[in-house]
């Protein structure tokens, strides 16, 4: 069957040459025609359902293996090719070689090449001049120190003149020097040899004088002991130190000897006999435990507790005792409270708003002497609170946990 099949299309394409008078050209629609006739023959034959199975198999190898193909082509690129911003650096690198850029003379001499960097860090360059600094509100000494990177007392020590050596005195709107350094800025008066007022700070004459942020001139001023320097003339003393100028209560101030007490104001006492006597145990002088200003440090001339309260709240004497100063006071504590608790302690109230108590009067522990205020110079209102046992200590160590 398939011979007479062969036989039957061969003698076709002759019988079409001759009708032609030529052979005819291998067109796409004879193609097609050869093939749509070889496809039925088969389907004749019973042919079509094996073969359509065959090729659905055959197609899915050939799918399937070019997946594989495609996918291992495409990774292998992208691990091989960069994209996104890597592509767009690699075209700037192939058109500008950083190492192709010229150096300078001096580095070319040296043997050093550097790449150029487009983000470089200056060190800071230790400052040498007095600035200032306009004190903002909720300013403390403390954090204009800690801003400046300097000790809080060269705070207090560059400007006495304005904050007297007392942290309370710092107010917004105030222009403090800055020193470049941690010290004293002092005025030179004259009056004693240079050298002597040096070693009165615990530097010597040439720390200051050749100090550059002084702007002094060695060759001008001779004998360095002796120095010729202007009177009047401000110097920034670096790493000096001196004592504070006082301006808290005095020691001492006690119920048979309060006179020690008048230079401080109108609320001095006279002298007082008998009266309550404490317990040596202290309780707390407001109704909050914490903080709203100032913690004892004596470095910055602070010797007492600033602690927090509204205007009018309740102050509470701290232990049993007797009144020996109750008023106004003139170097800054306002109105002021001061018990002598007749065991060797006396504690202070101060900045207070109004008082609840007058000269000799005896008081028990808890008992309301006065209320939180913000008389004198302080930033705001709160208790100061001191205790005195021959000398300033500090009331953390007396009052009970917060």
């Amino acid at each position: 069957m398939m011979k007479s099949m062969k036989n039957n299309f061969q003698e076709e394409s002759i019988s079409k040459e001759k009708k032609s008078g030529q052979a005819q050209p291998d067109s796409l629609p004879a193609r097609a025609s050869v093939l749509t006739k070889f496809i039925s023959a088969l389907l004749g034959m019973g042919l079509g359902e094996p073969l359509i199975k065959l090729g659905a198999n055959l197609f899915s190898v050939i799918a399937i293996a070019l997946v594989v193909v495609m996918s291992r082509s495409f990774y292998q690129q992208a691990g091989e090719t960069p994209n996104g911003e890597d592509q767009a650096q690699s075209l700037i690198d192939e058109a500008v070689e950083v190492n192709s850029i010229p150096v300078s003379a001096e580095a070319a001499i040296e043997g050093i090449s550097r790449n150029a960097q487009l983000r470089t860090t200056i060190p800071s360059r230790p400052r040498e001049e007095l600035s200032t600094y306009l004190v903002q509100d909720g300013d403390t000494v403390f954090g204009i120190a800690e801003k400046f990177g300097l000790q809080p007392e060269t705070i207090l020590w560059g400007n006495y003149n304005l904050l007297l050596d007392d942290p309370h005195s710092l107010k917004p709107g105030q222009e403090l020097f800055i020193l470049p350094v941690d010290g004293v800025y002092w005025e030179w008066l004259g009056g004693i040899p240079f050298g002597e007022w040096a070693n009165f700070y615990g530097v010597n004459a040439a720390d200051i004088i050749e100090y550059p942020g002084n702007n002094i001139d060695p060759n001008t001023v001779g004998d360095y002991e002796n120095a010729n320097i202007k009177t009047g003339t401000w110097l920034i003393i670096p790493n000096g130190k001196r004592d504070f100028v006082s301006w808290s209560a005095p020691l001492g101030v006690t119920r048979e000897n309060p006179a020690s007490a008048r230079v401080l104001g109108a609320g001095a006492c006279d002298p007082v006999s008998g009266g309550a006597v404490g317990y040596g145990a202290f309780v707390y002088p407001t109704n909050k435990h914490y903080l709203s200003g100032f913690d004892w440090s004596p470095k910055t001339n602070h010797n007492g507790l600033d602690f927090a309260g509204n205007e009018g709240e309740a102050v509470y004497a701290s232990d049993a005792g007797v009144i020996v100063y109750a008023g106004w006071n003139d170097y800054g504590y306002g109105n002021m409270v001061m018990v002598d608790h007749g065991n060797g302690f006396q504690s202070l109230y101060a900045h207070l708003s109004a008082l609840n108590v007058g000269c000799g009067q005896s008081v028990g522990q808890g008992q309301v002497i006065g209320a939180v205020g913000s008389t004198g110079r302080s930033s705001g209102p709160h208790l100061h609170f001191e205790i005195m046992a021959g000398v300033k200590v500090n009331p953390w160590d007396y009052l009970p946990p917060p």
